[in-house]
């Protein structure tokens, strides 16, 4: 055969006929494709991230309606269960809804209100505590003129401003309240024909029905809870707050509850405002009881009950869902840290949950289910080898 007509890689046969030893086998190409499907992945991860951010001001009004017309759904459905007729029902939802947010507008742009009224009458502790600060900055190594700088935000002037500010988001916030309303009242609309809809896809798409199935029931299920145990806690500070009389115990209640939905961080968050003002009006042992009332509180409800109720809902490790605040507050700002958990399993749905290839990612990111099952065998392994090695001696 001419050199011409042999295929690639075939062995050349010998002067003597015999044929000749095969061929080397032609090393791959250095490149990877999985690190190229990494990196483009990574990329396209980045500019939805910036896209997110780009138009957080729908996008996060947006998610807010979706939770919590997930959440009211089986309210709905209970409804029409008892025979209320399938228009009045979804109308119901909606206005029990739109008058829960706006309460809740109301008590926070009423709260900022006395704070922003309140906050003048703290103006001399306020810059006391700042020229102390600013010794001991100048003490410890600081040029004068980089210690002024550091606290120059330590001024009741600009705390007004920064309330000022918080007031102006608020007033944000009801236009927002539009959005959020429209898209409920749609999605509210929608939803009525969605279980039907889920049911004709389950033939064709089994895995993305199930995905959105598990991404529903587990957003509903830690919403409703940790609404209702913010609300137990938030109104708990708040009369503590008020019998130690701590200025501005209303806004701290509040901030209370909506840190509440911000895992890991939320405590300290909603602490540091009451800690200072208990500082100005009783000292430092007013200090000690608010960090001892906030302390137990958010230990029964963060530690031992809400963890017994949601249950395994969740599924996410402590370090994703700390890293998933900060991630979805820096892309969608204070909202973005609030919705950071489902915002989280939507993700999770989407790439994972959707994807039969995918789902091995679940125990890596925190589904612990077959995870505390194999444990508690190596547990029970370890135990009686320890006895074994005991009886032996």
């Amino acid at each position: 055969m001419p050199w011409f007509g042999r295929r690639k890689g075939s062995a050349a046969p010998s002067p003597s006929g015999a044929a000749a030893p095969p061929a080397e086998p032609v090393p791959a190409p250095v490149g990877s494709p999985r690190a190229a499907l990494i990196l483009a992945g990574l990329g396209g991860a980045t500019l939805a991230a910036l896209g997110l951010w780009a138009i957080q001001g729908f996008f996060a009004p947006f998610f807010l309606a979706l939770v919590l017309t997930i959440s009211v759904h089986p309210l709905r459905a209970r409804l029409e269960r008892v025979g209320v007729a399938r228009g009045v029902a979804t109308g119901t939802v909606i206005a029990a809804v739109f008058l829960l947010l706006a309460a809740f507008v109301t008590a926070l742009a009423v709260a900022l209100g006395q704070f922003a009224a309140l906050l003048p009458r703290f103006g001399p502790q306020i810059r006391e505590i700042g020229e102390q600060i600013s010794d001991a900055l100048t003490r410890v190594g600081f040029d004068p003129s980089q210690a002024q700088s550091i606290v120059a935000g330590i001024d009741p002037g600009r705390v007004i401003d920064f309330v000022g500010g918080l007031l102006g988001n608020a007033t944000n916030l009801v236009f927002g309240l539009v959005v959020v309303l429209t898209t409920l009242i749609l999605l509210a609309v929608d939803a009525s024909s969605f279980p039907t809809v889920l049911k004709q896809l389950s033939r064709s798409r089994p895995a993305m029905v199930e995905s959105i199935t598990l991404f529903a029931s587990g957003v509903r299920r830690y919403m409703v809870v940790t609404t209702g145990l913010g609300i137990a806690q938030g109104v708990f500070n708040w009369i503590a707050l008020l019998l130690l009389q701590v200025p501005g115990a209303l806004l701290w209640g509040i901030l209370s509850f909506l840190c509440s939905f911000i895992p890991n961080v939320g405590y300290f968050i909603a602490i540091v405002p009451p800690l200072v003002f208990g500082y100005f009006v009783g000292g430092w042992q007013t200090v000690l009881i608010v960090v001892l009332v906030y302390g137990v509180i958010n230990a029964v409800v963060q530690s031992l009950v809400q963890p017994r109720i949601v249950g395994d809902a969740v599924s996410l490790s402590q370090t994703l869902t700390f890293v998933s605040v900060l991630f979805w507050a820096t892309v969608l700002g204070p909202m973005g840290a609030i919705l950071g958990v489902p915002l989280t399993l939507l993700v999770r749905a989407v790439l994972v949950d959707a994807s039969p290839d995918a789902r091995w990612w679940r125990p890596v990111i925190g589904d612990l289910t077959q995870t505390k099952v194999l444990m508690k065998d190596e547990d029970a392994a370890a135990k009686a080898a320890r006895r074994s090695r005991s009886s032996g001696r």
